[in-house]
């Protein structure tokens, strides 16, 4: 079974994002986190609003929805704001249902028990394939279409469609190419921000020395190891071989996995380099990978973590301030490019009807994403969103270079994968990447395991 998109088939260069993103962040590493009321975060959209109305929604008094997806914590919460804010102006009543990962087993459940949710915010393009294969999912109406042009680049419509037919809403976007650091660790150990992966294994050396341990990697969660893997491969085999490999048009025996694998084991196999050991590592799930580095005063328990824009949240909820206390790099080099690697979440219609459409109409405008983009932690790929909605200036320059990059990106590779192999706990990459993590001297034992689940997953 092929799961991604025809659109990411093609070759699509990813050195210009790359130096967007690298110049971009290179400017906000000295910004403080909190408001920036001035603006300046740099200029908005022509078009863009920050607290304005630009989408006209119909009355919906007495009408019910369900909306599904396994946010939790913060990230819940800020999202059941913007479907507050769709209660104020529709009348209608929106409850946010918790699904638990897979969502595509979850939903499947649901469906079976006759209780469908209206929306389901699918975090995989598979899955969006998987919903439409099972005939679950339900196309955009004109309303939401609409929306969708004039807001979004080509390429992030298209991953939302399946057969040329629009089905998704690419709500939330997450850059996945970056390297958090506690700035006074790196201050201590002087520390400095690598552009290369050479780079990168010097500077881990050098917070090494200092007595903290590089790296925090939540290993409990194997999707944050496919996401290690992925920046990796882009960087080091290319675009052309990435998107390959996101189809199973080349084995994961291939020596280019291979090298990608060897390449991690010199961080994940070097011993002492990763908090707690492999052991520990396994044992830490994102939020805590996260939290880790920015808690123990100059002696935290690692001094780096690996993970997309999102987790600032996790950053302030340390107790940290983005931009100070927290800063940030692009994810270094392997290759002849920095990668740039994405990932994001899609409204899909499971139930049609007039109040379902109406939220998808609503998610897709500009008015939803500055409701969360405010509160931070956040990413649009709505290119419509002002700049200055975002509540930093780190944050408002990783907006602008998301959206200047256009389609010159790679989404996540798991992502694109059948659910089973890319993004089912205790399954195949997930479970394949962490038994390496536990043992990185095991390339070919691991590849093997990988193509075996793989050839499984997509069907030969």
């Amino acid at each position: 079974m092929r799961s991604t998109s025809s659109t990411y088939g093609k070759n699509r260069a990813v050195h210009t994002a790359a130096a967007l993103l690298a110049g971009a962040l290179a400017l906000s590493l000295t910004a403080c986190g909190g408001d920036d009321d001035n603006n300046s975060g740099g200029g908005s959209q022509a078009t863009a609003t920050e607290t304005g109305t630009t989408v006209t929604l119909p009355k919906l008094d007495g009408k019910s929805l369900e909306v599904a997806a396994v946010w939790t914590g913060t990230e819940q919460a800020n999202f059941k704001k913007v479907l507050a804010e769709f209660e104020k102006r529709t009348g209608a009543k929106v409850t946010f249902v918790p699904a638990q990962d897979p969502i595509v087993n979850f939903l499947g459940s649901k469906i079976a028990g006759g209780q469908p949710p209206d929306i389901a915010m699918l975090p995989q393009p598979g899955a969006i394939k998987q919903a439409v294969d099972k005939k679950w999912a339900k196309p955009l109406g004109a309303e939401a279409l609409k929306e969708l042009q004039e807001n979004y680049s080509q390429g992030w419509q298209d991953i939302g469609k399946v057969d040329g037919k629009q089905y998704g809403v690419y709500y939330k976007a997450a850059n996945k190419s970056l390297i958090w650091y506690n700035a006074q660790v790196f201050e201590n150990a002087g520390a400095t921000e690598p552009k290369t992966w050479d780079e990168l294994l010097t500077t881990a050396q050098t917070v090494y020395d200092s007595g903290v341990t590089p790296f925090s990697v939540g290993g409990a969660d194997g999707w944050t190891l496919t996401d290690w893997f992925e920046n990796v491969y882009l960087s080091q085999a290319g675009p052309e071989k990435y998107d390959q490999l996101a189809k199973h048009e080349i084995k994961w025996t291939d020596p280019s996995v291979k090298d990608a694998l060897t390449t991690l084991a010199q961080v994940w196999g070097k011993k002492d380099y990763v908090a707690g050991g492999a052991t520990g590592a396994l044992q830490t799930d994102f939020p805590a990978s996260v939290t880790q580095v920015f808690t123990g005063g100059d002696q935290p328990k690692a001094g780096m973590v690996y993970e997309g824009d999102f987790s600032q949240v996790n950053i302030v909820q340390a107790g940290a301030k983005v931009g100070t206390d927290a800063k940030v790099f692009p994810f270094p080099a392997v290759g002849d490019t920095a990668p740039v690697v994405s990932g994001g979440d899609a409204a899909v219609i499971l139930k049609d009807s007039e109040a379902a459409q109406a939220l998808a109409t609503f998610l897709a405008s500009p008015d939803a994403a500055t409701v969360q983009a405010k509160l931070g932690g956040y990413l649009s790929p709505n290119k419509n969103v002002a700049d200055s909605a975002y509540p930093n200036a780190v944050q408002q320059r990783m907006a602008k270079a998301l959206i200047a990059a256009g389609d010159d990106f790679r989404f996540d590779m798991s992502d694109q994968a059948p659910q089973a192999f890319g993004g089912t706990p205790g399954k195949g990459e997930w479970k394949a990447l962490q038994d390496f993590l536990k043992n990185p001297n095991d390339i070919a034992g691991t590849q093997q395991k990988l193509e075996a689940d793989a050839a499984a997953a997509y069907g030969g």
